[in-house]
Protein backbone atom coordinates (compact mmCIF):
# COMPACT_ATOMS: atom_id res chain seq x y z
CA UNK A 1 0.00 0.00 0.00
CA UNK A 2 1.26 3.45 -0.85
CA UNK A 3 1.91 5.50 2.27
CA UNK A 4 1.46 9.24 1.97
CA UNK A 5 2.80 12.01 4.17
CA UNK A 6 1.88 15.68 3.84
CA UNK A 7 3.98 18.63 4.92
CA UNK A 8 4.10 22.37 4.47
CA UNK A 9 1.04 23.51 6.36
CA UNK A 10 1.12 26.34 8.84
CA UNK A 11 -0.20 29.74 9.83
CA UNK A 12 -0.20 32.43 7.17
CA UNK A 13 -1.78 35.83 6.82
CA UNK A 14 -4.51 36.45 4.27
CA UNK A 15 -2.97 37.17 0.90
CA UNK A 16 0.03 34.97 1.61
CA UNK A 17 1.17 31.74 0.02
CA UNK A 18 1.88 28.18 1.05
CA UNK A 19 3.24 25.14 -0.72
CA UNK A 20 1.96 21.80 0.50
CA UNK A 21 3.88 18.66 -0.34
CA UNK A 22 2.89 15.02 -0.28
CA UNK A 23 5.55 12.32 -0.35
CA UNK A 24 4.70 8.75 -1.33
CA UNK A 25 6.48 5.67 -0.07
CA UNK A 26 6.82 3.77 -3.33
CA UNK A 27 7.00 4.08 -7.06
CA UNK A 28 3.49 2.67 -7.54
CA UNK A 29 2.57 6.28 -6.82
CA UNK A 30 3.08 7.03 -10.51
CA UNK A 31 0.19 4.71 -11.40
CA UNK A 32 -2.38 6.74 -9.54
CA UNK A 33 -4.11 10.03 -9.96
CA UNK A 34 -3.50 12.23 -6.94
CA UNK A 35 -5.89 14.51 -5.12
CA UNK A 36 -5.70 17.24 -2.55
CA UNK A 37 -8.76 17.39 -0.31
CA UNK A 38 -9.47 19.70 2.59
CA UNK A 39 -11.80 19.63 5.54
CA UNK A 40 -12.72 22.67 7.56
CA UNK A 41 -14.28 22.39 11.04
CA UNK A 42 -17.92 21.43 10.80
CA UNK A 43 -17.76 20.94 7.04
CA UNK A 44 -17.52 17.95 4.75
CA UNK A 45 -14.26 17.01 3.10
CA UNK A 46 -14.01 18.61 -0.34
CA UNK A 47 -11.80 18.03 -3.34
CA UNK A 48 -9.50 21.00 -3.90
CA UNK A 49 -7.35 19.83 -6.81
CA UNK A 50 -6.50 16.69 -8.75
CA UNK A 51 -3.78 15.63 -11.15
CA UNK A 52 -3.68 12.69 -13.52
CA UNK A 53 -1.16 9.87 -13.11
CA UNK A 54 1.14 11.25 -15.77
CA UNK A 55 0.70 14.82 -14.63
CA UNK A 56 -0.63 16.16 -17.90
CA UNK A 57 -4.14 17.00 -16.72
CA UNK A 58 -5.30 18.91 -13.67
CA UNK A 59 -8.54 19.95 -12.02
CA UNK A 60 -9.30 22.68 -9.50
CA UNK A 61 -12.43 23.43 -7.58
CA UNK A 62 -13.78 26.85 -8.41
CA UNK A 63 -12.87 28.39 -5.05
CA UNK A 64 -9.12 27.88 -5.64
CA UNK A 65 -8.95 28.08 -9.43
CA UNK A 66 -6.54 30.71 -10.64
CA UNK A 67 -4.61 30.92 -7.39
CA UNK A 68 -3.51 27.31 -6.90
CA UNK A 69 -1.25 24.94 -8.80
CA UNK A 70 -1.06 21.19 -8.38
CA UNK A 71 2.02 19.44 -9.72
CA UNK A 72 3.74 16.09 -9.35
CA UNK A 73 7.18 14.63 -9.81
CA UNK A 74 6.90 10.90 -10.44
CA UNK A 75 10.66 10.48 -10.25
CA UNK A 76 10.60 11.80 -6.69
CA UNK A 77 7.19 10.34 -5.74
CA UNK A 78 5.84 13.73 -4.72
CA UNK A 79 2.79 15.85 -5.42
CA UNK A 80 2.59 19.51 -4.45
CA UNK A 81 -0.15 22.05 -4.05
CA UNK A 82 0.92 25.66 -4.21
CA UNK A 83 -1.68 28.10 -2.98
CA UNK A 84 -1.48 31.86 -3.40
CA UNK A 85 -3.67 34.77 -2.33
CA UNK A 86 -4.83 32.71 0.60
CA UNK A 87 -8.12 33.59 2.27
CA UNK A 88 -9.43 32.82 5.76
CA UNK A 89 -11.92 30.43 4.15
CA UNK A 90 -8.98 28.31 2.97
CA UNK A 91 -8.39 27.35 6.60
CA UNK A 92 -8.69 23.57 6.85
CA UNK A 93 -6.82 20.34 7.24
CA UNK A 94 -5.43 19.39 3.85
CA UNK A 95 -5.07 15.76 2.81
CA UNK A 96 -3.47 14.13 -0.18
CA UNK A 97 -4.94 10.93 -1.56
CA UNK A 98 -3.93 8.35 -4.13
CA UNK A 99 -6.90 7.77 -6.39
CA UNK A 100 -7.84 5.11 -8.94
CA UNK A 101 -9.77 7.73 -10.88
CA UNK A 102 -8.70 11.13 -12.16
CA UNK A 103 -11.40 13.52 -10.96
CA UNK A 104 -11.42 16.04 -13.74
CA UNK A 105 -14.86 17.51 -13.17
CA UNK A 106 -17.55 18.00 -10.55
CA UNK A 107 -19.38 14.82 -11.55
CA UNK A 108 -16.45 12.51 -10.92
CA UNK A 109 -15.57 14.42 -7.77
CA UNK A 110 -19.10 13.98 -6.43
CA UNK A 111 -19.17 10.29 -7.38
CA UNK A 112 -16.14 9.40 -5.28
CA UNK A 113 -16.44 6.22 -3.25
CA UNK A 114 -14.18 5.23 -0.41
CA UNK A 115 -13.02 2.19 -2.39
CA UNK A 116 -11.67 4.47 -5.13
CA UNK A 117 -8.88 5.69 -2.89
CA UNK A 118 -5.72 3.69 -2.41
CA UNK A 119 -4.50 5.63 0.58
CA UNK A 120 -4.69 8.94 2.43
CA UNK A 121 -2.13 11.04 4.20
CA UNK A 122 -2.52 12.08 7.81
CA UNK A 123 -3.31 15.69 6.91
CA UNK A 124 -1.60 19.03 7.42
CA UNK A 125 -3.24 22.07 9.02
CA UNK A 126 -3.47 25.31 7.06
CA UNK A 127 -4.65 28.35 9.01
CA UNK A 128 -5.15 31.68 7.28
CA UNK A 129 -5.54 34.67 9.54
CA UNK A 130 -7.43 37.78 8.48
Amino acid sequence: QVRLAESGGGLVQAGGSLKLSCAASERAFSSYAMDWFRQAPGKERELVAAISAGGSTTYYTDSVKGRSTISRDNAKNTVDLEMNSLKPEDTAVYYCAADLIFRGNLATAAAARSTDFISWGQGTQVTVSS
